[in-house]
């Protein structure tokens, strides 16, 4: 007996808002329909529970998991790093809630073969799930580029291509979009640093900023990029790669958790 392929269920993880007095778990909408339009996926959001969430329950039920951006920080307490404070624009404020329940998940996420993609503060949080550090103001460091998001322009307009990035020859995003000349957005303060343990660079930027990375163990597909795939669209032609990639791991996640399905997931290789 044949079975329909089923629609696949991919987890965004929520950030924790507060607006006086009032909280709301919030992911913004470009991502949610980054998973329904482009993936082809239901898309399920994750509270962000300070005191964390049953990992194993969430991993049974998804077929993928998508880290967001966000305008909060991964917690330095989290990799070592100095302590930061916020500045006007709210640059630096952390989301203990979102860290405690995304580190662990991504471990988990990782080890039982679901597809993981990590967008901006997504990659960041994946290479310090596994060890790895973040460098801070990078554009206080001398010979980096400014790569924070414009404020003087309009919405759109903060998400046209910044800077080239040179993709790891021989590696999945090069085999994915080709050796490129390609062009990413940008609208970050922080990057990686040292990467976590099983991290490979996959991509960089004209300064030596790592632009994408993957976990090299993974049974899936598991990559994060510092640059804003989701937006603007349609998608470019290295997100367009990077999605449809993506979303051949979901599928085949969801078609391995069928009855009789041989429980193989699909890596991104």
């Amino acid at each position: 007996m044949t079975h329909p392929d089923p629609i696949p269920l991919v987890g965004l993880p929520c950030c924790l808002k507060r607006d006086g007095t009032m909280a709301g778990h919030r992911v913004g909408d470009k991502y949610v329909t980054a998973v329904s339009e482009i993936v082809g996926a239901c898309p399920v959001l994750i509270p962000a529970l300070e005191g964390g969430l049953d990992v194993d329950v969430l991993i049974s039920r998804f077929d993928g998991l998508v880290l967001t951006g966000s305008p909060s920080n991964v917690d330095p307490t989290h990799y070592g790093g100095p302590p930061q404070q916020p500045t006007e624009d709210g640059y630096g404020e952390h989301d203990p809630a979102r860290d405690s329940v995304t580190l662990p998940l991504i471990r988990a996420a990782v080890a039982a073969g679901v597809p993981v993609f990590g967008i901006c503060r997504g990659i960041q949080e994946m290479n310090v799930a596994f060890g790895g550090s973040l460098l801070d103001k990078i554009q206080e460091d001398p010979g980096r580029l400014d790569h924070r998001m414009r404020r003087d322009v309009p919405y759109d307009w903060k998400y046209r291509p910044s800077h080239p990035v040179t993709l790891t020859p021989g590696g999945i995003l090069e085999r994915l979009a080709g050796p490129g000349p390609h062009l990413v957005n940008s609208l970050h303060g922080q990057a990686v640093g040292t990467p976590g343990q099983g991290i490979a660079v996959e991509a960089t930027a004209p300064d030596g900023v790592i632009e994408a990375i993957r976990v090299v163990h993974a049974p899936a597909f598991a990559i994060g990029v510092q640059w804003h795939a989701e937006w603007p669209r349609p998608v470019g032609a290295l997100n367009a790669a990077l999605f449809e990639a993506f979303g051949a791991a979901v599928r085949a996640r969801a078609r391995s958790r069928l009855p009789g399905g041989s429980g193989v997931n699909q890596a991104a290789e």
